[in-house]
């Protein structure tokens, strides 16, 4: 008989067995019954899975590669609400590396912001920036992993906004803003972040800061 342990949960210690530099990985789904395969299988179409009699096969990557693991989580949860058992186990996998991320165009994002730090005025104080991810699968997990500069989408793009304060006032340090996007590499969550407005030597008085107006509302 295999595991009765909920595939999300299954599928939670994976991820955290997983080498650290770790890039894609093979899974294959074990099914229990026979009459669940084939809705085992339907439930995975998103991720394109192959099928033979009661596995199912599939792969994951962390970077824009293929699925997201938040996505084979999302994916898992529905096999696990329709009540099909199946021991989910690792076929192989494939490393990373900062310097693969910067062979496809995107170096990695501390490294961006340490360039756009260095391009400020040395005076600076406030900021608006932006933070476009390469893929949109990555936004529930960037959201996570970003939480402590209150990210905050904006329009339909697959990106987040957020402030970042230097010395004082509303929004995130500069040290916790890099330890944020320092977590997102080591994900290999690709993207680029840019400075949108910036502003120099303010000093606020029974405020928490400046207020920008972006879209007819304050940020």
């Amino acid at each position: 008989m295999l595991s009765l342990v909920a595939l999300v949960d299954q599928w939670r210690a994976i991820l955290d067995g997983l080498p650290e530099g770790w890039g894609d990985a093979r899974m294959r789904l074990v099914v229990e019954d026979d009459g669940d395969c084939e809705r085992a299988a339907a439930l995975l179409g998103p991720v394109n899975p192959g099928r033979y009699g009661k596995v199912v096969s599939f792969h994951t990557a962390r970077r824009g590669g293929g699925p997201a693991p938040e996505l084979i989580r999302r994916l898992l949860a529905r096999l696990d609400a329709a009540r099909i058992h199946a021991q989910l186990e690792v076929l192989g996998v494939g490393e990373t590396t900062a310097a693969t991320a910067a062979a496809h165009g995107r170096p990695p994002l501390a490294g961006q912001w340490d360039a756009a730090v260095a391009a400020l005025p040395d005076d600076w104080s406030d900021l608006y920036c932006e933070l476009e991810l390469a893929s949109s699968d990555h936004l529930d997990r960037g959201a996570l992993l970003l939480a402590p500069v209150n990210p905050a989408r904006f329009g339909g793009q697959a990106a987040f906004r957020f402030r970042v304060a230097r010395k004082f006032g509303y929004g995130a340090s500069g040290g916790m803003t890099r330890r944020c996007l320092e977590r997102l590499d080591g994900e290999s969550i690709r993207g680029t972040i840019s400075v949108l407005r910036a502003l120099s030597d303010t000093k606020p008085v029974y405020t928490q800061g400046p207020v920008w107006y972006v879209g007819g509302r304050a940020v």
